[in-house]
């Protein structure tokens, strides 16, 4: 490919997380940039009243004028993530009935449901769900898949072809959702850490609540990940009992050994409901080790506190602002997508950002939360530090300027490997013109 079939944006709106400290600003606010693409990778990131003889490239000026796109200030994302999913349990909402209201209710209607899971079923729902994502710009996607048998599950191999027949549009990672009770012996944890091992882009994972609280299955739990080098993801205290004791016998086994993987904690809604000297104590116990944190806004406002024709009091999130104050890292994403545990939601990060903003009152979302829906060294331990330069040219460009109120506008277009490709709500190019009272384009 020669400098003249390459692409250059102009006038990006990139959010502050994502440029150097040293980037200039204009009344608080980071100026837009200059995106040069080669060969489908991104090349060179500049401030956009540097032009290229003050950058020292002359690359820019090589361009020809029609792969040149001047995008106004538009808001810009990388590729976006979406860091826990159920593909196993999505879509099933309309043949369960009335389920009782709970986490523990909606368990039992799934599992009532998986004896109509087969191989053309899965399919079907995974792949309904999965080109919704990639449709909205997601480019990695991790499921959760229950795991209640010694054997890998139907769902887990059926995911498996899945990670290849997706592979050119989605990176789709599996965690092997395993209860606590198939963690009884040190024997039946390798054979589960075996098979894990011997999956593409597999995680151990565990489902840790005062229902089914065991820790020495736990303290089994992160050896078998150690031992076989797995990352760890967790649901864990997905409750509101206060006295919820899943974080703290984690954070009493961390501290005894050497883990060197990621370890993502889902949910945590219990620590919410801790006062407020435990709550900081475990958070500051938190951030010695390598967590991150997932709120999941969705299930978590939808199950917790949740009684028949009763108003909810408690919101059921994690403690996000003070976690991020920690410097821990803290990820939103979707849960459940029309199911037992959420009839309602679409396979869309952004939604689940705009939710979290809702009902966690966040600030600055484009310029500092949005990271929660795009950082992917944040979610696995193989992903290295988060830059753009170098990697694949995926963006999601926003049709607004506003950073202050976004995510209110949700129109997009997609950039893939340095190509437009249509989004789930594409715009055409005439979105990126400008035309006065006259009639006239600018």
């Amino acid at each position: 490919m020669t400098v003249n079939s390459s692409l250059q944006l102009k006038n990006v709106r990139l959010p502050a997380w994502l440029l150097p400290s040293n980037w200039a600003h204009d009344q608080g606010v980071p100026i837009t940039a200059n995106i040069l693409i080669k060969n489908g990778l991104f090349d060179e990131i500049v401030p956009s009243h540097l032009d290229s003889r003050d950058s020292g490239s002359s690359d820019l000026d090589a361009i020809d004028s029609d792969k040149v796109c001047d995008l106004q200030g538009r808001l810009v994302l990388p590729s976006l993530m979406d860091a826990h999913t159920h593909l196993d349990k999505t879509f099933t909402r309309h043949r369960l009935g009335t389920p009782e209201p709970g986490l523990l209710a909606a368990i039992e209607a799934m599992k009532k449901d998986q004896s109509l899971w087969n191989k053309d079923d899965l399919i079907q729902r995974t792949d309904r769900a999965l080109l919704e994502a990639s449709n909205h710009g997601v480019s990695l996607l991790r499921s959760h898949v229950d795991w209640h048998s010694d054997e890998a599950p139907f769902a887990w191999q059926v995911l498996g072809e899945q990670t290849h027949n997706w592979h050119n549009k989605i990176r789709l990672q599996r965690v092997a959702l395993v209860p606590l009770p198939f963690l009884s012996s040190d024997t039946q944890a390798d054979n589960i850490g075996k098979q894990i091992k011997a999956s593409d882009d597999a995680i151990l994972g565990g489902f840790i609540h005062s229902s089914n609280f065991n820790a020495e299955a736990i303290a089994r739990l992160v050896h078998t990940a150690i031992k076989f080098e797995l990352d760890l993801d967790l649901h864990l205290d997905e409750e509101l009992n206060p006295q919820a004791k899943g974080l703290g016998c984690l954070l009493d086994i961390l501290e005894t050994v050497q883990f060197t993987g990621r370890i993502i904690c889902s949910h945590v809604c219990a620590l919410s409901q801790k006062d407020d000297d435990e709550a900081s104590k475990l958070l500051d116990r938190i951030a010695k080790q390598p967590i991150t944190l997932i709120a999941l806004p969705a299930t978590n406002l939808l199950l917790q506190d949740a009684v028949t024709n009763i108003t909810p009091r408690q919101r059921g999130l994690t403690l996000v602002h003070e976690a991020k104050a920690r410097g821990i890292p803290v990820l939103f994403a979707n849960d459940n997508v029309q199911d037992a545990f959420c009839p309602f939601g679409v396979y869309d990060p952004v939604d689940a950002l705009r939710l979290g903003a809702y009902s966690a009152q966040l600030d600055r979302v484009f310029d500092e939360w949005s990271q929660s829906i795009c950082r992917h060294d944040w979610l696995d331990s193989s992903s290295p530090e988060f830059t753009l330069i170098g990697q694949a040219a995926d963006l999601t460009v926003f049709n607004t300027t506003s950073a202050a109120s976004w995510p209110s506008n949700e129109t997009r277009l997609l950039l893939k490997n340095g190509q437009w490709i249509e989004a789930a709500q594409p715009l055409s190019s005439e979105h990126f013109l400008v035309k006065t009272p006259s009639g006239d384009t600018l």
